[in-house]
């Protein structure tokens, strides 16, 4: 008979046991440390795939010509670089046969999608930003063409948004222009 008590005993301590301790155990905090652990596993997956993304882009870039990637960087640079663009132009004038007198960096500009009036629109809504200049010149009218040659020519991105010319009985011949410039947010 006491083997009896004993195993009976040993039942109830063993079920006891099992709903006092185990199953709030397991429910609670094992599940969710699985929980955890699930969550942990997918933050891994996707990091090995951008991971993976992010060295196949790597690869491409290393694929592509140093010079390209130089001629590009010079087209559409990674900053705005006012005062080397202002020496070029004023360099270009010169070799044009332009005189120039003024070139200011304009009150306003808009994005390179042509929407809003800002100089600066944000960042999310255009990766490439854009400036005007405002330059004044004098000159004949063969200088003119050779200057604008020359900016249409240019390694650099530029637009000649607004030309205007004021006549002359000389032959040389004043001109206010705004050039816009882009470059990469």
């Amino acid at each position: 008979m006491n083997s009896r008590v004993l195993a009976a005993l040993s039942l109830i301590v063993a079920a006891g046991i099992f709903f006092a301790y185990v199953t709030p155990t397991w429910g609670g905090s094992i599940a969710a440390t699985q929980a955890a652990i699930a969550a942990d596993d997918q933050a891994l997956a996707a990091a090995a795939q951008y991971t993976s993304q992010q060295n196949q882009l790597a690869a491409s870039r290393d694929a592509i010509d140093s010079s390209s990637l130089s001629a590009l960087s010079t087209f559409l640079p990674g900053s705005v670089d006012n005062v080397g663009l202002i020496l070029d132009l004023n360099a270009l004038a010169a070799r044009s046969g332009l005189s120039v007198a003024n070139i200011d960096v304009a009150s306003g500009g808009t994005s390179a999608s042509g929407q809003g009036t800002t100089a600066l629109p944000t960042a999310a809504a255009n990766p490439v930003g854009s400036v005007d200049l405002s330059l004044s010149a004098s000159g004949t009218f063969a200088a003119l063409q050779a200057f604008l040659s020359g900016v249409e020519r240019s390694a650099r991105l530029l637009d000649v948004r607004d030309l205007v010319v004021k006549g002359s009985d000389t032959g040389v011949y004043d001109y206010q222009m705004t050039i816009r410039l882009y470059w990469l947010r």
